[in-house]
């Protein structure tokens, strides 16, 4: 009996956008991972191909906007004969409640997965409270 796991090939899906696109090319949904703490939630979105420098996280209305290109590999020498990794733009959008302090979000972009650190509000320190009598 192997103890080995097969490894699964997820395809890109592509998404279907609310408005027309202005650049042409597929849309795709970047896969997700989302973690919780006491103090954070941390997402890790799965963009391979995306430079930093194509990569905006655009925070508007209480609403994170993720989007991502990657470009087509024209560096390669030759005539391309066969191509299974597709080219287009990753979208994502995610709606932030009052438990996430924006303006201290943090972004970092390392080997094709964008970590977003969204910090939760600190809650009020439970205290004793003194009364005066009088």
């Amino acid at each position: 009996m192997s103890d080995t796991k097969e490894m699964k090939v997820i395809e890109k899906q592509a998404v279907a956008l609310p408005a027309e696109q202005t650049k042409p090319g597929p849309v795709f949904t970047p896969n997700v991972d989302i973690f919780e703490t006491e103090k954070a939630i941390t997402l890790l979105v799965d963009m391979p191909g995306v430079k930093a420098n194509e990569l905006n996280v655009d925070l508007r209305d209480d609403t994170l906007t993720l989007t991502g290109d990657v470009l087509p590999n024209v560096g390669a020498p030759g005539e391309k004969i066969y191509a299974e990794y597709e080219t287009g733009r990753f979208y994502r959008q995610f709606s932030l409640s009052e438990v996430i302090v924006q303006e201290k979000i943090d972004a970092k972009l390392s080997d094709g997965v964008l970590r977003l650190t969204l910090p939760k509000v600190e809650k009020a320190t439970p205290r004793r409270i003194a009364v005066q009598a009088g």
